[in-house]
Order: C-alpha cells, then structure tokens, then sequence
C-alpha cells in the first residue's frame, strides 16, 4: 500500500510508539503532522519526518484539539489517517484520597481526547475514506498490575470505543482499528515522574507474563500500522 502524499495525524508523536510511527509514515512518503507537549522532543522527531506539521498541543484542553484539527486541515488539505497514540500511566488504589483525581487524569488523556478528537476528524477522514487507528494496551484485555485501575479501564474503553464507531463508520469508508501492544519499553512512565527505580519494577512483573519473556521496543510494532 502507498501512502505517498497522504495525510497522518499522529497524537503523542514526541517520543516512544507515536515518534516511531510518524517517523515510519514519513518515510514512506506520507505527510505528517506530530501533536505532542514537549516542543524539544517534538523538533527532534521532526527532523526525520522530512518536513512536517509540529503541533504543540495539550489533547486533555478542547481548544488545543480544535486547534490540531484546524491547523492540519489548514495546512494538508485533508486527513487520511487519525493515530490516537498520546497517552499516560498512573497508579492509584481505590482506597487512595487522590483515586478519583487519578482517575480522571488518565480517563481524559487516555479516552476523552480520542473521542473528542474522533469526534471532530471524522468529517475530513469520510471525504478520504481514511482510517483511524487507536493505540491501546493488553492491558486493556488482562490486569497487569495491582493499583492500575484507571489505566486498565481507559484501555478496556478505548478497545469497545474502537468497535463501536468501526461498526457506525463501516458503511462511510472509513476503517477503524485498535492495536494492543503488550509491554512497550518506552519514555511514558518516566514522563510522569515514575522513579526509575520503580519503573524498573514494573517492567520486569509485566516482562514475566509476556509469551516470549520480553520487552519489546516501539519499532516492531510500525508493520501493525501501515
């Protein structure tokens, strides 16, 4: 499949999977538009990405996503595939003060902005009869961990939000997918100030219940996207 000149939107595209996959597009002719937080990281990305749309841009404010949208359309034309990559990691107990606090965090980054970012990409995905691809988690198939309710379940959302709107956009064209990687060594955890001590913990648990007994990197993932 050629995907010269077609237009991806990759959230989360600073570092880890979203940076591989919009490096990967981009090599493959495609033109990218990158959405991230950190403008550093962003440029670096960039600069494999041939010469890309840099969008520095918070997707949990609602005026940052009218702007990704706005700002891609306004400067490709269009939009052939939606990437809804950016996402984060907290741990919280039910029983903690702050559960509820965490758990909204995460349910907005994680699901509410690809929702709402759906929502408003749609329109321009039905012109090109494009696809949407949703990066998800096996943990949103299996609990890998004590205290990882919110994560878990904006994943279990994520994978049915996925299956609803293939089923209502099926007959527009558009295709819709998710993918559930199982553990991904990448920056998402120390991003959220994660000691290095325990993200080391928490790597090693989820490594024991891989098939293989590893941790895989972002690169072999990019044959699931294209």
């Amino acid at each position: 499949m050629s995907f010269q000149d077609k237009v991806v939107l990759v959230t989360g595209g600073s570092s880890g999977i979203g940076a591989a996959i919009a490096i990967k597009f981009a090599e493959e002719g495609a033109k990218v538009a990158i959405v991230g937080r950190n403008q550093e990281k962003l440029n670096d990305v960039a600069k494999k990405c041939g010469n890309p749309l840099v969008i520095q841009a918070d997707v949990t404010k609602d005026e940052d996503i009218k702007r990704i949208v706005n700002e891609t359309v306004k400067n490709f034309g269009q939009i052939d595939v939606l990437v809804n990559n950016a996402g984060i990691v907290q741990i919280a107990s039910i029983e903690a003060e702050n559960a509820i606090e965490v758990f909204d965090k995460v349910m907005s980054t994680n699901l509410r902005s690809v929702v709402y970012l759906t929502n408003l990409a749609v329109p321009h995905l039905k012109k090109t009869k494009g696809n949407i691809i949703n990066i998800s988690s096996i943990a949103g198939i299996r609990v890998l961990s004590k205290e990882g309710f919110c994560y878990d379940t904006s994943k279990a959302g994520l994978d049915h939000f996925t299956r609803s709107i293939a089923l209502e956009l099926a007959s527009s064209g558009v295709r819709v997918n998710v993918i559930n990687p199982g553990p991904v060594k990448t920056d998402i955890m120390s991003n959220m100030g994660t000691p290095k001590e325990m993200e080391n913990v928490i790597l090693k648990n989820m490594q024991g219940m891989t098939a293989l007994g590893r941790i895989s990197g972002p690169k072999p993932l990019l044959v699931h996207h294209l």
